[in-house]
């Protein structure tokens, strides 16, 4: 059975702290010092300021999403990711994102990402404890540089390349990106495994998302891995 997909793109005008007013920034550290649990609030601020405020932005926004998905105060959720190295709990701050409520682990999936100002949500509710999620979106932009096919892609998406415009290559190469990034969220491998060693081209579970499903600019690429249930 497919889990049911639910996905959420915020635009940059829509999230605090965009246009980097003063009054703004102060205005989303006092959000997040409201919901956002200890170990969150740490991570932030242990960052260089405007990397610090947009992690802070979108833990707050993944926690809105999340609350309003179960029917439940966003103060009252509180954060437990899942690391492979780290284990599980309210002391971990990375790795698979999950929640708590009333100590009882809540049946969602959830995965997070940002790209050129963008913030793409993705849930399962109701998910099966076996159920894995991973979203990413990609800008061309960042994955339009020399090097970038002996960096991330294998020999055969390389040699898949070849039949590529030039001028269709920078949004390719984001596709295929997205697709790797949401694989290894999914899995929880991460960067620990070398892109290059990774064939996205055809993984069970994994598709490209589309602009009319994400709302998201056509110019941005977006993918998402999910592990079936049963």
């Amino acid at each position: 059975m497919t889990p049911q997909l639910v996905v959420r793109a915020v635009p940059p005008s829509l999230l605090p702290g965009h246009d980097g007013s003063a009054e703004m920034k102060s205005a989303v550290l006092a959000e997040a010092e409201g919901i956002l649990d200890d170990a969150e609030l740490q991570r932030g601020r242990a960052m260089e300021p405007a990397a610090g405020l947009r992690f802070l932005v979108s833990r707050v926004a993944q926690r809105r999403f999340a609350a309003g998905l179960l029917g439940l105060p966003e103060a009252g959720l509180r954060a437990s990711y899942s690391c492979p190295q780290c284990g599980t709990g309210v002391d971990v701050s990375h790795g698979a994102p999950g929640y708590t409520y009333r100590d009882g682990r809540l049946p969602l999936a959830l995965s997070l990402s940002r790209a050129a100002g963008w913030l793409l949500l993705a849930a399962v509710p109701d998910a099966e404890p076996e159920v894995r999620l991973g979203v990413d979106i990609e800008d061309p932009d960042r994955t339009n540089f020399k090097g970038f096919t002996e960096l991330a892609l294998t020999p055969a998406e390389r040699e898949a390349m070849r039949d590529v415009a030039p001028k269709a290559l920078p949004a390719e190469h984001a596709r295929l990106w997205a697709r790797k990034e949401a694989w290894l969220k999914m899995t929880g491998a991460g960067l620990r495994t070398a892109p290059s060693s990774l064939d996205v081209r055809a993984l069970p579970g994994l598709r490209d998302l589309a602009p009319a499903e994400t709302g998201l600019p056509a110019r941005l690429a977006a993918a998402v891995a999910l592990s079936p249930s049963g």
